[in-house]
């Protein structure tokens, strides 16, 4: 099957069948893979952009990126639910991270990978503003540690709650 058919129809089984109450950006980047920009449209479109990065960024890029287990495991579905939930009254800050992720693809396919480094740290700062169990104490202290350490930002990855730590570190 193409990567649209599958994505969709991974979305359809999660969504639709299992009641699970997530987006749909992982069934369509475990679809597509690679360096991609997914845009989800209102009316249910959605757009997958390849990202055309550098070769010698892409190798920096991948160096000064680190990703450590916080060693906290949680249900999805209590942050996902409460995130949901906060939709209307957080659209501002959504709409804000929009724009922060196409700055981001531009700092990416230019060579600006320290901007992006910054832009990650921005956007946690905001989603962390989506819903209580986003961030834990733990999460937060690590975050600081590495922060004051020299990394540039990071990201919990997927929901948040735990999981894992996502920082752009430069070299030194």
């Amino acid at each position: 099957r193409d990567p649209e058919t599958l994505a969709r129809e991974a979305s359809e089984i999660e969504i639709s069948v299992l009641g699970k109450p997530i987006g749909i950006q992982d069934q369509y980047i475990s679809a597509y893979g690679g360096q991609r920009l997914l845009s989800f449209d209102v009316d249910g479109k959605v757009r997958v952009e390849t990202l055309k990065i550098d070769g010698d960024d892409w190798s920096i890029l991948n160096e000064r990126l680190m990703l450590f287990f916080t060693n906290t495991t949680r249900q999805a579905e209590q942050v996902l639910t409460e995130q949901k939930r906060n939709i209307d009254a957080k659209i501002g800050i959504l709409r804000r991270m929009k724009q922060l992720t196409l700055e981001a693809r531009d700092c990416l396919t230019n060579g600006n990978l320290d901007d992006f480094g910054a832009l990650l740290d921005e956007t946690w700062q905001m989603k962390k503003q989506l819903a209580s169990k986003i961030t834990t104490t733990v999460i937060d202290e690590a975050y600081k540690a590495a922060k004051e350490a020299g990394a540039r930002g990071g990201k919990i990855a997927g929901a948040g709650g735990g999981g894992y730590l996502l920082l752009y570190c430069r070299p030194e």
